[in-house]
């Protein structure tokens, strides 16, 4: 014997070796149920109409948002001496915007926001009130 094998030789080449059954190859039992286990089965739910979309309302922490047109857009930018580009940005789809009234009729008459300034009012302990610019850009699906 070569190699170390435990193994005698095989006289014939080609043939399995008889391997005893094991405790999970028993040759009575076969390996998938003929016969595949009755599973209750449930009656059709009846259908429901779809439920009407839930209207927005803004949580009490989130701050008013008030998209500016483009003539305010165009002023604003010129009181900060700023290009538009160095603003903060907010995406079109952003749920702060809803909080403008103004949004939802601006999107389904199509107008075009991208590129508009948002105001974004928010409380101060300090100021009274802090005022902040947005610039609203495209969001990943293409709004």
């Amino acid at each position: 014997m070569v190699g170390g094998s435990n193994e005698s030789r095989r006289e014939t080449r080609g043939t399995a070796p008889s391997i005893p059954p094991g405790p999970f190859r028993s040759s009575e039992i076969p390996m998938s149920p003929s016969n595949p286990p009755r599973r209750s089965r449930k009656r059709a739910a009846p259908e429901k109409p779809p439920a009407p979309p839930r209207p927005f309302v803004a949580h009490h922490l989130a701050p008013p948002h008030e998209i500016l047109s483009e003539e305010e857009s165009g002023k604003i930018l010129e009181t900060l001496g700023t290009p538009s580009e160095r603003l903060p940005k907010i995406l079109v789809s952003d749920p702060g915007l809803r909080t403008d009234p103004k949004y939802d009729d601006a999107r389904s008459s199509g107008e075009k926001l991208v590129g508009r300034l948002v105001r974004v009012r928010r409380p101060s302990a300090t100021a009274g009130e802090a005022i902040a610019y947005r610039l609203i850009v495209p969001s990943v699906g293409g709004d």
